[in-house]
């Protein structure tokens, strides 16, 4: 059974999140305090975090800093914290994905699957290449292809769709992209990421006002959505 940490001070919150997800098969752990959650994340290693950022006795994203420290559990942040600075700074802390509250239970069930299918996946054997029936990358030979035509792309195109594609449903901060494609001297040069981003997406097909792969989050980054 997939088990679930969720780390809020609020009891309604954890209620409601308890009967949600236990109502879809996961086992629930409570804690109600920062440090109560990193000692159950380190002692109880569940497959899951649910994380508050407005807990009593610290801050979430030092909590989410600490838990980065020694586990690789995917965490997802679920605050009433919406600011673009405190969703990019908790996603380059280190969490997963971020939903901010009030949210609807289907949205984080959503997350939920998108967090644990991408945590399988990566467990697994790397495959040989990724299908959906439009369009197929061979990781072995490198090519790229669209409803059955070669479509060409530069080395940096090609390394940046690979980084999505290994990364289903995760929000991928423009940060973390500048930093590990172009490195920290061009953290502020988020005019590379739009021009490669709308690269890719003219090549692959793909419409940014109903996005089939790569969906952005303005101000934060870019997420593939592609199943």
């Amino acid at each position: 059974m997939i088990r679930i940490l969720v780390i809020d001070d609020e009891p309604q919150i954890r209620r409601f999140l308890n009967i949600s997800l236990e109502s879809q098969g996961y086992e629930i752990i409570e804690a109600d305090t920062g440090r109560g959650g990193i000692q159950l994340s380190a002692l109880e290693q569940p497959d899951l975090i649910i994380l508050d950022l407005g807990l009593p006795d610290m801050d979430g994203q030092d909590v989410l800093r600490e838990i980065r420290e020694f586990s690789e559990t995917p965490v997802i942040v679920l605050s009433v914290r919406n600011s673009e600075r405190e969703k990019v700074l908790a996603l380059d802390n280190g969490c997963n994905d971020y939903v901010e509250k009030p949210f609807g239970v289907k949205e984080l069930l959503a997350r939920i699957r998108a967090v644990l299918r991408t945590r399988s996946s990566n467990r697994e054997a790397p495959a040989a290449s990724w299908d959906d029936g439009h369009l197929r990358i061979d990781f072995v030979s490198r090519t790229v292809s669209l409803n059955g035509e070669r479509i060409r792309l530069s080395p940096r195109e090609y390394e940046l769709l690979l980084e999505f594609i290994q990364h289903p449903g995760q929000m991928l901060t423009q940060q973390y992209l500048l930093r590990k494609f172009w490195g920290s001297d061009h953290l502020d040069d988020s005019h590379y990421l739009r021009i490669y981003i709308r690269q890719i997406r003219n090549k692959i097909g793909d419409d940014p006002t109903s996005p089939r792969y790569i969906e952005t989050e303005a101000g934060v980054g870019y997420r593939f959505i592609a199943e």
